[in-house]
């Protein structure tokens, strides 16, 4: 089970949309094995850039909404927003040097 909170169709607008920081969120689902070995790296991620950077995880079983909102077709994929926008998508699993690098460049 992963330490980072879950957010769902009716907690999506505040903490998502209308948060102060930056947020990545992680459409993910328990039956996907790359969401799984991406978690540990997402986790980190929320620790070191507390304050900077909210992390949250959206089940995309349990959101369907969401998933299809924000056109998800293969996970896991992160989605980073600011200012309730959309500014990045980063699709599938791969190495925290490249999260961190695409998340950089995203924010500037």
């Amino acid at each position: 089970m992963s330490a980072l909170p879950s957010v769902t169709v009716r907690s999506f607008e505040a903490e998502v949309l209308q948060a102060a920081t930056p947020v990545l969120v992680d459409f993910w689902a328990s039956w996907c094995q790359p969401c799984r070995q991406i978690a540990p790296i997402l986790e980190a991620l929320a620790v070191e850039r507390v304050g900077s950077l909210s992390v949250v995880k959206v089940d995309i079983d349990a959101n369907p909404e969401l998933a299809e909102r924000y056109k998800v077709r293969s996970i896991p994929m992160l989605a980073l927003f600011d200012h309730g926008e959309l500014i990045q998508t980063i699709i599938g699993a791969m190495p925290k040097a490249e999260i961190v690098r695409q998340l950089d460049d995203a924010l500037g």
